[in-house]
Parts: C-alpha cells; structure tokens; sequence
C-alpha cells in the first residue's frame, strides 16, 4: 500500500489568502461599479430595460413638446449621463446624480404627481441583468 503526503502548509495559506482576499472587496466592487455605469450607459443606447425589453415610446405630448423620438432624452441628455457609484469593502451602489432619474425610471401619473405634464411610463434603466459581468470581476479578484 502507498503512503500520501500532504503538506498542510500550502493549504493551509491558500485558505488564508482567499479569506483576506474576501474580507476586503473594495477593489472589485469599484471594478464592478464601473461595469454597472457602463451597461447603464449602453442601456440608453438600446433604449431597454436592464431585462431586455424595450422602453416604451415618447407620448404624443412629449413629441409635440421635444419634437424628437428619442426617449428619455431631454435637452440637454444628462440622464444618460450622470452616473456615479460608490464602493465599500462589501458593497456597491450606483445610480443617476440626476433629481428626476427616479421619475423616469419607475414613471408617475399626472393624478399622482401634478406638476407633470403627463403621464410617464417607467422605463427602467438601473438593475442587472446575465450579461453584466458581476460574477467575473468577483471570481477573478478570488482567484489565485
């Protein structure tokens, strides 16, 4: 019969250097903030929804009042723009630095909110979806 042996050493420290690399995940959560602004991003070029489903088109009200088809883009196209995160050592948020973004993202009723001109449809911009590369950044940063 053979005899193994196993030096726990090795082992023991590539147990070790995979729990310091978890306590701390600062580094990957910014990787992955940045990921977020991007498919955000990209989502404003696809006019879709984190799920793939496209956004719901311009109102006749705002056509008339924007005179262009491109949703969710005002004058100035700011809301495609104006994304910022922050990341912690276990997580990340990230999201529109603009005070409307909410409006557009869930939608409202002019019954709700009467300052609207009309009624906005959500058309959701911020969320994940199987493409994002979440998983990755974090399977890289754990790995060896």
């Amino acid at each position: 019969m053979g005899t193994i042996n196993v030096s726990s050493e090795a082992v023991e420290r590539a147990i070790q250097d995979l729990i310091n690399k978890g306590e701390d995940l600062t580094a990957p959560m910014k990787s992955i903030g940045e990921e977020m602004i991007n498919s955000t991003q990209q989502r404003f070029r696809d006019n879709e929804a984190p799920d793939g489903t496209p956004w719901a088109p311009n109102s006749p009200v705002t056509e008339k009042r924007k005179g262009h088809g491109r949703v969710l883009e005002g004058e100035s196209n700011e809301l495609a723009k104006q994304f910022s995160y922050s990341a912690t050592s276990d997580s990340v948020e990230w999201g529109s630095l603009m005070v409307y973004a909410a409006m557009q993202n869930y939608g409202g009723t002019k019954a709700e909110f009467p300052h609207l001109w009309g009624d906005i449809p959500g058309r959701e911009f911020i969320g994940l979806n199987d493409d994002d590369e979440v998983l990755a950044i974090l399977a890289d940063h754990l790995s060896f």
